[in-house]
Parts: C-alpha cells; sequence; structure tokens
C-alpha cells in the first residue's frame, strides 16, 4: 500500500467517522442521563435522510403522521400521570409541551411544501420533524420504566427498533432513497481532493462536538445534564428531575440524529432498515471510548471509520465483522484492567 493510497483512505474513514462521531455523542449523553443505550439511534438518522428525500420529491413524509400519533400518546400518559398525582391544573401546560409544540413542524411543513423551497429550508424543516421524535419516544417508552435495571432497558430499546424500523416500512415503503448534495464542487488540500459534502461532514462534525461542549459547560440544562449522570440520587435532591433531564437529552440526541442524517442521506441510499447498522457503528465507537467519556466516543468512533475503510480495501465483504470484532480485544482489555473481580451488583452499578 502506498502513502498516497493509505492517505485516500483516512480521509474517506475520517470522513465517516465524523457521521459515527455525532451518533456515538447521542448514544453516550442518552446512556449517562437516562441509563439507556439507545438503539434506535439510527433509526433517527434514516428517518431524517428519507424525509429529506421525500421533501425534495415534493411528497409529503410519512413523518407527518408519525410525530402526531407520538405527541397523542405522549399527552395522553402525562395528562394520566398529571390526573393521579391531583396536578390537573397543569394539564394546559403539558398539552403545550406534548401536542402543541411537536405538532408545530408538521404544520409548518404542509403549510411549505405548497412552493419550491430552496435546500436549506427543506433541511431545516427535515430537522424540526425529526426533532420531536426523541423526547415523545422518551415519555411514551422509556419514562414509564425509568428505574428498571440496565438489562430491561436495553431489551425495550432493541424492541422499539423493530417498532421503529416497522413504522418506517410503513411510512417510506421498502426502497431506498437518496437526497440532493448539500454542498458541491471540491478542493485540494495538501494533494487531497475534498469534496463539498465531505468537508461539510467535517466541518458541522466538529461544529456540533464544540457546540455539546459549550452547551454542558456554560449553560445550566447542561450542567443539569452533567450531575444527573455523575449521581441520579444526588441530583434529584438537589431539585433536578430526572424527567426533565432525560427529555433534553433524548432531544439533543435527536438532534445529533437529525444533522447525521441530513450529511449522510447525500452520499449512501438509506432504506428503513439502514440506520441500525449506522447506530451499531457508533455504538461500537462509544463502547471503545468507554461510553462514559465523550472525548473518548469521538476517538472511538473515529477509529471505527478508520478501520472500516482500511477494512474494505482489503476486503469489503469483512468491513462489518472486522468492526464489531474490534470490540472483543477492547472488552478483554478492559476486563484483565478491572481484574475480574466485580460482581454482578457492581457491574449493573457501573452501567
Amino acid at each position: 500500500m502506498t502513502a498516497e493510497l493509505a492517505a485516500l483512505l483516512a480521509q474517506d474513514g475520517i470522513a465517516n467517522g465524523a457521521i459515527y462521531v455525532l451518533a456515538a455523542l447521542g448514544i453516550v449523553l442518552v446512556f449517562l442521563v437516562t441509563r439507556v443505550i439507545f438503539v434506535p439511534f439510527g433509526d433517527l438518522v434514516a428517518c431524517t435522510a428519507l424525509t429529506l428525500a421525500t421533501l425534495e420529491e415534493r411528497r409529503l413524509p410519512g413523518t407527518l403522521w408519525l410525530v402526531p400519533a407520538l405527541a397523542v400518546l405522549a399527552f395522553a400518559f402525562e395528562a394520566v400521570t398529571l390526573w393521579r398525582a391531583g396536578a390537573a391544573a397543569r394539564l394546559p401546560r403539558a398539552a403545550l409541551a406534548w401536542l402543541a409544540l411537536p405538532v408545530l413542524p408538521v404544520v409548518a411543513t404542509l403549510a411549505a411544501t405548497r412552493w419550491d423551497l430552496p435546500d436549506g429550508v427543506l433541511v431545516a424543516l427535515t430537522v424540526a420533524l425529526v426533532l420531536p421524535l426523541g423526547p415523545l419516544l422518551h415519555r411514551v417508552v422509556f419514562r414509564p420504566i425509568a428505574d428498571a435495571p440496565v438489562l430491561v432497558l436495553l431489551i425495550v430499546a432493541v424492541a422499539l427498533h423493530f417498532a421503529l424500523s416497522g413504522l418506517m416500512l410503513i411510512a417510506f415503503g421498502p426502497e431506498g432513497m437518496r437526497p440532493r448534495l448539500l454542498l458541491g464542487g471540491a478542493v485540494e488540500i495538501g494533494g487531497l481532493v475534498f469534496t463539498g459534502q465531505m468537508l461539510l461532514m467535517l466541518g458541522t462534525s466538529a461544529a456540533m462536538s464544540l457546540l455539546l461542549w459549550l452547551f454542558f459547560e456554560h449553560t445550566m440544562p447542561g450542567r443539569a445534564l452533567r450531575a444527573t449522570a455523575v449521581n441520579r440520587v444526588g441530583a434529584r435532591l438537589m431539585g433536578i428531575r430526572p424527567a426533565g433531564t432525560g427529555a433534553v437529552a433524548f432531544l439533543l440526541a435527536a438532534g445529533l440524529a437529525g444533522v447525521a442524517g441530513v450529511l449522510i442521506g447525500p452520499i449512501n441510499t438509506l432504506a428503513y432498515e439502514s440506520g441500525f447498522i449506522i447506530g451499531l457503528k457508533a455504538f461500537v465507537g462509544a463502547i471503545i471510548g468507554g461510553l462514559a467519556s465523550y472525548p473518548g466516543a469521538v476517538a472511538g468512533a473515529l477509529f471505527v471509520g478508520l478501520l472500516e475503510s482500511f477494512t474494505a480495501f482489503w476486503d469489503s465483504q469483512l468491513k462489518e465483522v472486522v468492526v464489531f470484532a474490534s470490540l472483543l480485544p477492547v472488552l478483554v482489555l478492559r476486563s484483565l484492567l478491572a481484574g475480574g473481580g466485580a460482581d454482578e451488583n457492581e457491574a449493573e452499578e457501573e452501567l
């Protein structure tokens, strides 16, 4: 392998790794705050790409009925909870949070699709449509079982993945779709040619990582999320509501999934089931990074992108096998470093 070929493979691996970075950050964020391994993260990525492609074809995407349906369910769950707690006076506020706000992007999209809109507006509408899915799924699926063991939460997350895949099959059909490139052209840097879309992927991934860091370091909601991730009981004693931080974590994760879907859609044809493998590779990166560290998740995701790229050069049929098999030495090494003496309760506390 020549140095020039190695540089090209590294370029491709880092570009793919930029998408895995966004997904890994979302998975780690949700896990630290709620203990949920968000398996359906990749489904939100695919949903974003399919929604954008459908809007570009001047058709109405299935997201327009999926979001209101989840909003009605979420409001029903919240209304029952408030009624049982004797807090019926808070129902109007709940209706605003769980019905009006999630449905607002749907109404805006229905009104806007009458005109030929520029790509930037379509992207904004697409992300706005996907954004409420995170908090709505948290309210309907995970909040009622928030105190369940991690294994139960994982089983429910896997079941949710299959449910979302089925709903997306109904909403978008079995055929794959690909949105238009957001940024064309190419730039030569250091002898390597970077397409506009690739530069957009790299720049957006870096910018989102920076914004996430600023959010955690310099905002009160970000500090509340950090406190909940460190000690859920202590955060609750300090007046931080785990339900609220969980909704914010899922909202941020849905935003990251929306950005990732907009970026990866134009370079890969995605279908209703395509997001699972993207989320799984990002999860591998998060595990390699420790599943408890954002910088570790970034490094692990970039490693997965590079490993996938170089493996595909040798044998494209083995790239998934090698990526997933890379977990084994990492897990064995961590087990050896931990001494292998942790009992079952200690292991669950670590998760």
